[in-house]
């Protein structure tokens, strides 16, 4: 199973995840395979799920290996549901963490707190070489701070404070505590559940 991504933790979650229903499958980052040829595709789909499908289907193309993929962002009510599909670039340049928080925090200033109510939400698609496909999606609900806190994690986890952890934003949560109630998480049990089914 390829996994379209240069994340080596993302690639260990997944299979943590699915391997339980696709046994003997061996996972592997598209990253480490031969492929000179290999560009990331344009992600220009208008949904999660679109994106995590172009990725998937051009991993498959390219391996003719069954390939999975996720496409995730922050969803702000307050903010008509921006960044969305653009949080990695919401402020321009792509994987430019600093600058994406400045701009939901000044997007944020005058939001009481009672409607700061926002989610993490992933697509996780799986593309066989045949062009069909499964998929799962899941959020990880909660609220966007007031200030940055925390080490860890990135993107937007300094401002995003999970419902399941009172007072506690993303980034101070270790990984483990994180992937527990991770919206990838749950996306990749619909997609681990959609698998079992299909296999009934």
């Amino acid at each position: 199973m390829v996994v379209a991504t240069g994340n080596a933790h993302k690639v260990a979650e997944i299979e943590a995840i699915l391997a339980p229903v696709m046994a003997g499958t061996r996972f592997v980052a598209v990253g480490e395979l031969d492929l000179p040829d290999w560009e990331d595709p344009e992600e220009d789909g208008d949904t999660f799920l679109a994106n995590a499908l172009i990725k998937a289907r051009a991993a498959a193309e390219a391996t003719g290996l069954p390939a999975v993929a996720d496409d995730s962002g922050l969803v702000v009510d307050a903010l008509g549901g921006e960044p969305g599909i653009f949080s990695a670039r919401w402020a321009g340049v792509h994987g430019d963490d600093a600058a994406n928080n400045a701009k939901l925090e000044a997007s944020m200033a005058d939001v009481p707190d009672g409607a700061r109510t926002a989610r993490f939400h992933s697509a996780v698609a799986l593309v066989e070489p045949d062009g069909s496909w499964l998929a799962g999606e899941g959020d990880c609900e909660g609220s966007i701070g007031r200030a940055q806190v925390g080490e860890n994690g990135f993107g937007y986890d300094p401002l995003f404070l999970p419902d399941e952890t009172p007072g506690r934003t993303m980034a101070q949560l270790t990984a483990d505590e994180k992937n527990r109630i991770s919206h990838r998480f749950h996306a990749l049990e619909a997609l681990a559940a959609a698998l079992a089914h299909g296999r009934d």
